[in-house]
């Protein structure tokens, strides 16, 4: 009896935290003219859907530093820009993002990186070069090292405590800004 007991609870905390994650959903949509595939992530939060398109580049025995260079805007993807799609408003730091489509860009540093939030011109819209006069806002992003590294660039949205985080993690880094749903 006890131990199904703990099997229920288990099975309980489990689904708890699945719908408080808003689990993802993962589609692969094309592989770009470099052989990076491209993907489109989807998660639930709270009330939000939201969605972020974007090309995984592998490192394929490339340095970070050279992918990525520090204090330098890097498109965080492959390709074309990757874009981060909502149906409710997020504010990561001070900037807010009404209901929409808006472009995503990072800038990499020794100890800590920024989220770069820019307007999508149009469909399609290359990811380089970076393009000051769109950009929107920026937010900070706690940097950690990661064990074991990984190898395609990839970004997901966690529960981290109490709050809600956007992740790109790619080579031995991960970086996260925290973001909350409405205004």
């Amino acid at each position: 009896m006890r131990s199904a007991t703990q099997l229920l609870l288990g099975a309980a905390l489990l689904a708890v935290t699945a719908v408080g994650a808003g689990a993802q959903t993962t589609t692969a949509l094309a592989t770009g003219n470099g052989g990076s595939e491209h993907v489109r992530s989807d998660w639930t939060v709270g009330a939000a859907h939201i969605s972020v398109t974007y090309g995984r580049p592998a490192l394929k025995g490339r340095s970070e530093a050279s992918m990525m260079p520090a204090g330098q805007p890097w498109r965080t993807g492959a390709d074309a820009a990757t874009v981060l799609t909502t149906d409710k408003p997020l504010t990561f730091g001070k900037v807010v993002l009404q209901p929409g489509s808006y472009t995503v860009n990072t800038q990499p540093g020794e100890k800590s990186w920024e989220l770069i939030l820019g307007r999508l011109e149009k469909e399609g819209q290359w990811g380089i070069p970076y393009q000051p006069a769109l950009e929107i806002g920026r937010a900070p992003m706690a940097v950690q090292t990661l064990v074991p590294a990984v190898e395609k660039v990839t970004i997901k949205v966690e529960r981290v405590g109490p709050s809600n985080v956007l992740r790109v993690e790619w080579g031995g880094v991960g970086a996260s800004a925290p973001f909350k749903v409405g205004s």
